[in-house]
């Protein structure tokens, strides 16, 4: 009788056993799936967007910069005729369509946020990419009395941010996938200083930061 009932026990164990670990390798995959859904549909283009936005910016500033490495839209001097026009053919054709593809990532992909909310710097994204579509329908009607959006960017913050979030998710995906944490160190993206303009769309003058139209 004893014996029956050790067999039955064990058993049951066994069953217990194999129905826990099957529940944990099933939570893993699922977890696994979207550690792989964020990385390949939101941080990982954010953060080659930011990266892409911030070396086409450094390479308009070095083109177009003032003696000293100044930004046209920096310092008492407004920009000239040219400057201005050589601002909005970058922004129509480059700035403007990489701020669109940022703008759509965070509404069409929102459910992939780490965040149980929508962070507020990238509603500030959304606000300051609107504010050059209003730009841009100005300057399309010949109006050039605007040439930045009325939004501040969040250049410095969305960096970070984008950068952060692919780097620990690259982290977990190492340790779902059993390569563990050590020597998984994603590596840090350098910031480079650029002097820039103004508040509403550029940066300050020696500011650390990713640029941004």
């Amino acid at each position: 009788m004893i014996a029956v009932v050790v067999t039955v026990a064990l058993a049951f164990a066994g069953h217990v056993a194999t129905y826990l670990n099957g529940l944990r390798l099933t939570q893993r995959q699922e977890r696994l799936t979207r550690v792989n859904r964020q990385l390949g549909d939101f941080y990982g283009p954010l953060l080659a967007l930011t990266e892409a936005n911030a070396r086409t910016f450094a390479a308009f500033v070095e083109r177009h910069a003032r003696p000293g490495g100044i930004s046209p839209f920096s310092g008492g001097t407004p920009p000239t005729d040219e400057e201005l026009a050589e601002w909005r053919l970058w922004v129509m054709t480059v700035f403007l369509p990489v701020l669109r593809e940022m703008r759509d990532l965070v509404v069409g992909r929102a459910d992939l946020l780490r965040e149980p909310d929508m962070p507020p710097l990238l509603l500030e994204l959304c606000a300051h990419a609107a504010g050059y579509e209003i730009t841009a329908a100005r300057w399309a009607r010949g109006d050039f009395s605007e040439h930045l959006s009325p939004v501040a960017f969040p250049s410095a913050e969305l960096a970070a941010y984008a950068r952060r979030g692919f780097g620990e998710l690259k982290l977990e995906q190492a340790r779902l996938l059993g390569a563990g944490t050590g020597g998984g160190r994603w590596p840090r993206w350098p910031n480079r200083p650029m002097r820039g303009v103004g508040q509403r769309g550029l940066p300050p003058a020696g500011a650390t930061v990713t640029p941004q139209p």
